[in-house]
C-alpha cells in the first residue's frame, strides 16, 4: 500500500517536514508528498526544503535514517494554484481565487484516491484557513475509509520559527522570541510536534460510478445524492435567494431582480401544455427586455434596501442595454453554476435560443416546478 501525503501550505514550508516527522513518530510511513500552494508558497518550498541538497527536507531524511528516494518529493509534486489562463496565483485573495484553489484540491483528491493500492493522508496544518477548508471538503467528497485527515500541533514557541523545521538529531539550541519580541534560546528537544487525527464523514460511498469518472464540483456531487423525481426551484425576493433541492444561493439585488423577472415570465406564460419542454414562448429578445425596464426596476426597488433608487447608475439594472444585460446574465449564470453545478445549471440558467439578431432569452425549467415568493 502506497501512502500519499497531500497537504496545503502557505508561507511556512516547515509544516511539511513537521507533518512527515509527526507521521513517522506515529509509525505511519510516507511514500510520496504532494503539496498544493501558491506561487509564493512554491518559492518558499524550493528555497528552504528541496531546492538544493542542503534543503531541510533532505536534512530530515538523512538525520532520521532515510534514503533520498525513500519519499518521492520534488518540484513536480508541488502543485501551484493557477487562474484560468494557467498563471500561478501569488495568494488566495478573492472568491475567484478560492474557486481555483477548491478545483485544484478536488482534482488532486480525486486523482490520488482513485488508486486501489493507495492511502491518502490529507494534511490541513498549513496555509490560510480557506486552504484548509477546501482540502477538508475534498476529503469529505472523495476520501475512502482508509484515508485520513490530519492536523499538526507544534509547541507555540517553536511554531513558524524560521529555524525550526522538525526536532533535529542531535538536539540543538535555537533562537526564539517571547511575547514582547525579546530573544532567548531553547533546546529543540523540548519541542512537541503532535499529529492530530480529524474525524470526517465521507460521501464517496454514496456516489454513483458515473460521478466518479472524473472530478466534479461540490454542487453536482451533493445534488446527485438527493433522490427527488422533480426538484423544485424557489425564487424568494424577501430572502434574496434561490432554493433548489436542499441548496441555496444568496443573490445580490441586481441579479435577483433580473432573474426573478425571467422566472415570472415563465410562470405567467399562458400557453397550456403539460410541460415546457421545447417551448420558448416566454423567451424574449433585448428589445422586449428594454420595453419591460419598468417592471424590472420595480422588482429591484423591492430589493435594493434603503438606498434611493434614483441614486442607482443608469448603466446597470436601471438602464438595461445589450452590453450590460450580457454582463449581468454571465454573472448570474456563473453564480448558478457554482452553487448548483453544471447539470442543474442547464435548466436554471438564463439561456439563449436563436441566432443574432434574433436571439431570445429565458429559463428552460418547467414552470410547474417553480415557485416565486414576492
Amino acid at each position: 500500500m502506497k501512502n500519499i501525503l497531500l497537504a496545503v501550505t502557505g508561507m511556512t514550508p516547515q509544516v511539511i517536514t513537521e507533518t512527515v516527522y509527526a507521521l513517522h513518530q506515529n509509525n505511519q510511513s510516507v511514500d510520496e508528498i504532494h503539496i498544493i500552494t501558491t506561487r509564493n508558497g512554491k518559492e518558499k518550498i524550493y528555497s528552504q526544503l528541496i531546492g538544493n541538497p542542503n534543503g531541510h527536507f533532505y536534512k530530515y531524511l538523512e538525520e532520521y535514517g532515510f534514503e533520498k528516494n525513500d519519499i518521492l518529493f520534488d518540484h513536480t509534486h508541488v502543485h501551484g494554484v493557477t487562474d484560468e489562463y494557467g498563471n500561478e496565483l501569488e495568494d488566495i485573495l478573492s472568491a475567484h481565487d478560492n474557486e481555483r484553489l477548491l478545483a485544484k484540491c478536488l482534482d488532486l483528491a480525486f486523482q490520488f484516491t482513485a488508486g486501489k493500492n493507495t492511502s491518502v493522508f490529507f494534511s490541513v496544518a498549513g496555509g490560510r484557513k480557506t486552504m484548509s477548508s477546501c482540502l477538508t471538503l475534498a476529503a469529505q467528497l472523495y476520501g475512502r475509509p482508509r484515508d485520513r485527515l490530519y492536523h499538526v500541533l507544534v509547541s507555540p514557541e517553536f511554531e513558524s520559527n524560521r529555524d525550526f523545521f522538525y526536532p533535529p538529531k542531535p538536539s540543538r539550541q535555537i533562537e526564539l522570541h517571547d511575547l514582547k519580541g525579546r530573544p532567548y534560546y531553547k533546546d529543540t528537544k523540548f519541542a512537541q510536534v503532535i499529529l492530530v487525527p480529524i474525524p470526517f464523514v465521507s460521501i464517496r460511498h454514496l456516489l454513483s460510478s458515473d460521478q466518479l469518472r472524473e472530478p466534479k464540483d461540490p454542487g453536482t456531487l451533493m445534488l446527485s445524492l438527493i433522490k427527488e423525481e422533480e426538484p423544485r426551484l424557489t425564487v424568494s425576493l424577501p430572502a434574496g435567494k434561490l432554493s433548489y433541492k436542499t441548496l441555496e444561493l444568496d443573490m445580490m439585488p441586481t441579479h435577483m431582480a433580473l432573474y426573478a423577472f425571467f422566472a415570472m415570465q415563465k410562470k405567467q406564460c399562458l400557453k397550456t401544455t403539460d410541460t415546457c419542454t421545447g417551448c420558448h414562448d416566454c423567451f424574449m429578445d433585448i428589445s422586449a427586455l428594454e420595453e419591460n425596464q419598468e417592471a424590472i426596476s420595480k422588482l429591484y426597488r423591492k430589493l435594493c434596501g434603503t438606498r434611493p433608487f434614483e441614486e442607482m447608475s443608469s448603466s446597470g439594472i436601471a438602464g438595461l442595454t445589450t452590453e450590460n444585460f450580457r454582463s449581468l446574465r454571465s454573472k448570474i449564470n456563473k453564480a448558478l453554476l457554482g452553487a448548483f453545478g453544471p447539470y442543474a445549471g442547464k435548466e436554471l440558467e438564463i439561456t439563449a435560443t436563436g441566432t443574432r439578431p434574433d436571439t431570445r432569452y429565458g429559463i428552460l425549467m418547467d414552470k410547474k416546478r417553480m415557485e416565486i415568493v414576492i
